[in-house]
């Protein structure tokens, strides 16, 4: 059997830590590192580049996290594999070359393409879109890194993709080695989102050790079995517990089936076991044929918008707002319009600002004269003449373009996913030839618990949550670190009490999945964030913080799973 294959993660995001791509070159024993810089707003955002200039729409701040880190990448032995080329993967692929000539160095770079469905969606039924993409698997990086590429550079591929197809090619994995692959996508589910597997975003960060030092990026050690050991640098700051690794596996999930464009994983399969210090296990995973259609992300551009925050200071705050919604009709009645009230304030403040409560009014429309200074003058003209104490957060603004985000379907044999090669070779990649179509699976959770004398607390006290986007909707996984603590959370956080305790979800569809092995539950609340990241204007456009206000809601829990 071959030795475990040791992936570094060194991007979350576009705009992650610049020094990350260098600090795990240079980590002890790895050998390949990954850079997730997409996302669906990222994919508007670079469509908008395209827009401009022709030869963009690629992640430009990999360039500049290469400068330092290529060298030492390549007298390593380090193979680099990246999402950032985006839209437009050849390009960066390219400048890629020119950057290493401009240093003086001798690098294979190779690329993946064919996710880019922009002109054929008519053909495709894909509407108009800025941006179409559809989320290629793992076997094109495969084929890149075994025709000896340094660096590899993809569109749009799985999140996961970027560790699946390093771990293929060194292991061998055949496209029916569903058992191994799943684990890999667990694996790289956990590192994707770098410091978040070592306690970034953690409900329980104050148990975290090295809190002054910048949180250690991730490692996962990937066996021949799919099995894998999530770790860290040693002297980096944060910790592998199996409470972060947790924590990441219930980001951005739905059900037990996780479908992915190589296999369809299992995530009611996945155990954790503690391995030593920061060292996770992941193991028991197990994968099913793909689906036979393949995601589709669609950006398009949806108009304009413009927003004004109104802040009202003291008495009568329901009174004031009233007013200003009142005062500000005649400027709102041809344009969406969406006015919400943050009770901000508090009775008696010391501080002024604990005073005041935040209008907020959002308006779009097609015409960005109307939605801009013809709406903010109106606003501000206010000023004199309206509530006392009238003063807004932030000057007046023009209109601002906003985009929409939705996701489709098509046929997986529809899509070319093609493996360009250091010397220009252009390898098809063959669409999977099993598949099976995705259904729910329903894993019943633990339920009838026997509640003794309970404790009004926050629901955070016993519960972790991590949060996150998905389109228009969003994801709330919560997870216990006991077995009774999980018995009585599956049997009281029902759909309906979610509901209950969320208010601003209240008559949203929500679905809940149980996940027994990882003690969790998960929700997905449709709509919740409108027609996705760019089009929303919530307080937390993204969801990521939604967990968080769940935890700290009062809730009834027992007093034995409190501990003083």
């Amino acid at each position: 059997m071959s030795r475990p294959l040791h992936v570094a993660n060194a991007s979350g995001f576009y705009g992650d830590r610049a020094t990350a791509l260098y600090d795990m070159v240079t980590a002890d024993g790895v050998d390949v590192v990954t850079g997730d810089y997409l996302a669906e707003l990222t994919m508007l955002i670079l469509g908008r580049d395209r827009l401009k200039d022709p030869t963009l729409g690629y992640a430009k701040t990999f360039l500049r996290h290469l400068e330092s880190a290529l060298a030492p990448a390549l007298e390593r032995g380090v193979r680099i594999v990246t999402n950032a080329g985006g839209l437009n993967p050849a390009g960066l692929a390219n400048a890629v070359r020119i950057l290493a000539d401009s240093l003086g160095l001798d690098v294979a770079v190779a690329h993946v393409e064919g996710d880019d469905l922009r002109e054929r969606a008519a053909e495709l039924d894909l509407g108009e879109p800025l941006a179409a993409n559809a989320y290629l698997g793992a076997w094109g990086i495969a084929e890149c890194l075994r025709a000896g590429a340094d660096i590899v550079v993809t569109g749009r591929v799985t999140d996961a993709s970027l560790v699946v197809g390093p771990a293929a090619w060194h292991h061998g994995w055949s496209r029916t080695s569903y058992d191994e692959l799943a684990g890999a996508v667990v694996a790289g589910h956990v590192i994707e989102c770098g410091p978040q597997a070592t306690g970034g975003n953690y409900a329980f960060f104050r148990e975290l050790p090295d809190l002054d030092r910048p949180l250690g990026f991730p490692i996962a050690e990937i066996a021949a079995d799919g099995s894998a050991v999530i770790t860290k640098p040693a002297g980096t700051g944060g910790a592998v517990t199996t409470g972060t690794v947790t924590a990441q596996l219930l980001y951005e999930i739905a059900g037990a089936r996780y479908a992915g464009p190589d296999v369809t994983t299992r995530f009611d399969t996945v155990r954790l076991a503690d391995d030593g210090t920061d060292r996770v296990r992941l193991g028991g995973v197990r994968g099913e044929a793909p689906p036979p259609t393949l995601k589709v992300g669609r950006n398009t551009l949806g108009g304009f918008r413009n927003e004004v925050t109104f802040v009202l200071t003291g008495l009568d705050i329901e009174a004031k707002a009233a007013w200003v919604r009142q005062q500000l009709t005649g400027a709102t009645a041809e344009l969406a319009t969406e006015w919400r009230l943050a009770r901000t304030d508090r009775p008696d403040a010391d501080v002024q600002e604990e005073a005041a409560a935040l209008l907020h009014c959002v308006v779009r429309g097609p015409d960005p004269k109307a939605v801009g200074r013809a709406f903010s003058g109106r606003a501000i003209e206010l000023a004199l003449a309206s509530v006392p104490g009238f003063h807004v957060t932030a000057p007046p603004g023009d209109a601002a373009p906003y985009g929409v985000f939705t996701a489709a379907a098509v046929p997986a044999s529809a899509v070319p996913h093609v493996a360009v090669l250091p010397d220009g070779t252009r390898v098809d990649i063959p669409a999977p030839d099993e598949t099976r179509e995705l259904d729910d699976l329903v894993a019943a959770p633990p339920t009838g618990y026997a509640v003794g004398p309970t404790r009004r607390v926050p629901l955070g006290l016993v519960a972790g949550a991590r949060s996150g986007d998905k389109g228009s909707a969003a994801n709330i996984g919560l997870w216990t670190r006991s077995d009774d603590a999980y018995r009585w959370l599956a049997s009281y956080l029902t759909a309906a009490e979610l509901r209950r305790l969320l208010p601003e979800v209240a008559r949203l569809e929500v679905t809940r999945h149980a996940l027994p092995n990882l003690r969790a539950v998960n929700f997905v609340v449709e709509g919740v964030l409108g027609e996705g990241v760019a089009y929303n204007a919530r307080h937390d456009p993204q969801a990521k913080a939604i967990g968080e206000w769940l935890r700290s809601r009062l809730v009834d829990v027992p007093e034995e799973l409190l501990d003083d």
